[in-house]
């Protein structure tokens, strides 16, 4: 289980990878967008945010680095300096549990772990360090 920095950015994350594919020399990532997100019938996604990067990472040196963008339609503000997290990716769904159960401890929930259309078991939470986290579970299907 290791320990991979999630990036966010503020529309323009795409740039951004594009650039430390060159500089890092790392291959072209697949993307996905928020506009390949299966349809939500309770929220109708703007189309300025379909574009918008839900998710890419690069191998950097042997390390996984993973990319978005943010916007503030789905209540994830973006703000510089806290568009950092730290993420787990387990095979281990009972590991991603334990570990989420004690960082929750004196922290703020930002989604309890749930399965989502990405992943079997996600969540994400604050530390009571102020230290942002995300857990997901790897089937092996989908690279987070």
């Amino acid at each position: 289980m290791a320990v991979q920095p999630y990036i966010s950015f503020n529309g323009n994350c795409r740039e951004a990878v594009e650039f430390y594919v060159q500089v890092f020399g790392t291959e072209t990532p697949q993307i996905m967008t928020f506009g390949d997100m299966p349809p939500e019938p309770n929220f109708s996604l703007p189309e300025e945010a379909k574009t918008l990067i839900m998710h890419t990472s690069l191998n950097i040196n042997g390390s996984t680095v993973m990319f978005s963008d943010v916007f503030s339609g789905m209540g994830m503000p973006f703000i510089a300096g806290n568009n950092i997290s730290l993420t787990i990716v387990s095979k281990d769904i009972d590991e991603i549990k334990s570990s989420f159960s004690k960082l929750k401890e004196g922290g703020t929930i930002s989604m309890d772990l749930q399965e989502t259309f990405w992943s079997k078991c996600y969540g994400s939470l604050t530390d009571k360090y102020g230290i942002p986290w995300q857990f997901s579970h790897d089937s092996g299907e989908m690279a987070m």
